[in-house]
């Protein structure tokens, strides 16, 4: 789906003159981005701005903190090649260690029996590391190919 085309069905739930009282913009500039881009003319919807700024600046916080906001989390999908792999055993070993990796920050955190902000930052970052690569693993036993897990165990 384009994402004029994704704004249009959204502003058939939500009205575009709501929309422009909140953003602080005109009404006609938020129907521009329900319509298709044009050759250098009419306006960039933020959608497409967005998108913009995760290719020029390959950095994946921008949709992390962006899914954050809406009490989300960003998983990447694998890369899954053409070739099948289907080395589970490897895949379950890695989903394994990463979630006894986790406990372990969670055990060395609580020995006091208090968690402090710096403590709580690294049980955070070990559990969305986690996620992605359960969810990486989910997606791989979808497909029936674990190479994606495997390659980046080696």
């Amino acid at each position: 789906m384009k994402s004029h085309e994704l704004l249009r069905a959204v502003f058939d739930e939500t009205s575009p003159k709501t929309i422009a009282a909140e953003l602080g913009l005109s009404v006609s500039m938020v129907y521009k981005w329900a319509e298709p881009p044009k050759d250098g003319s009419g306006a960039a919807n933020p959608l497409d701005r967005v998108a913009a700024l995760m290719r020029c600046t390959n950095d994946r916080r921008v949709v992390e903190w962006l899914c954050a906001r809406v009490d989300g989390f960003f998983v990447e999908n694998p890369d899954i090649g053409k070739a099948r792999n289907y080395a589970v055993v490897p895949a379950t070993n890695r989903i394994v260690q990463e979630f006894a990796d986790m406990l372990s920050v969670i055990a060395s955190a609580a020995l006091d029996n208090n968690v402090s902000p710096g403590e709580a930052n690294k049980i955070r970052a070990r559990w969305e590391d986690l996620k992605s690569v359960t969810e990486n693993f989910v997606n791989c036993c979808e497909r029936g190919n674990f190479r994606p897990i495997t390659e980046k165990s080696a």
